[in-house]
């Protein structure tokens, strides 16, 4: 079906969601169209971040009839392998505060499609699962598990998903189209940020930082990385900068 058949109280960005509700509870006046409310609803929650959880907290407060979770990647392990992690960040599973209160889990989950009652309200999230493989150069592939097709029921669709590298629209496809931008091997901008060169792209005068760099990540690396590209913009422009690294 198509999305825009579905009600905006039904099918909504996370941070619209959370954004009302923690202007109420501030107690910022928010119009009754501008407020959704889980309660004695079958939430689902699209995207297993620090975002997802924030809704899963946020639906138990309203009195959320049930809350599903899921998430398109592999469960991550109990555990992690430090002598293969280390000094990243390890990956293992992790369980917020707003998760243990209350909601079913489920991974390698990818949304297929959305039912709905004839009047704008969702009824159910048509999924399939997937698995993820390394092609032969070493890029994790996802590829739908056969027959594993399935149903859940949703009153509200919370949409909490991140993104796995930059849409390449616009003036950035046309700079990798007709100057050859590098883009690395997970589909970000290719640009270290070390050296005389830091933050350049291979593109005289075309810089990167943050999550057109890095990929997904949290906001303090955007914040760090935005700041230090800045003074390296402005080395190039001026010939040396004052601004802090």
């Amino acid at each position: 079906m198509r999305l825009a058949e579905l009600d905006a109280s039904a099918l909504t960005f996370a941070m619209d969601f959370l954004r009302a509700n923690s202007k109420r509870v501030q107690g910022v006046s928010v119009p009754d169209e501008d407020f959704i409310s889980a309660h004695d609803k079958h939430v689902i929650v699209i995207g297993g971040g620090d975002t997802g959880s924030d809704c899963i907290g946020t639906s138990n407060r309203h009195g959320a009839k049930s809350i599903t979770q899921i998430e398109i990647l592999d469960k991550p392990p109990e555990k992690e392998d430090k002598g293969l992690t280390w000094p990243n960040w390890p990956n293992k599973l992790r369980t917020s505060s707003s998760q243990e209160e209350g909601c079913d889990r489920h991974w390698n989950v990818l949304t297929k499609s959305f039912e709905h009652d004839g009047e704008g309200n969702v009824s159910a999230l048509n999924y399939v699962l997937v698995r993820w493989d390394k092609d032969e150069d070493g890029r994790w592939q996802m590829s739908e598990v056969p027959g594993s097709e399935a149903q859940f029921k949703a009153d509200l669709v919370l949409l909490a998903m991140g993104f796995v590298h930059p849409v390449h629209e616009g003036m950035l496809a046309e700079l990798k189209e007709a100057k050859g931008l590098e883009l690395d091997a997970r589909g970000n901008v290719k640009g270290s940020t070390e050296g005389p060169k830091a933050y350049y792209t291979n593109v005289d005068g075309v810089f990167a930082a943050g999550d057109m760099r890095r990929g997904q990540s949290l906001v303090v690396w955007a914040i760090r990385e935005g700041r230090q590209c800045a003074r390296a913009v402005d080395e190039w422009l001026m010939g040396s900068s004052d601004l802090p690294r």
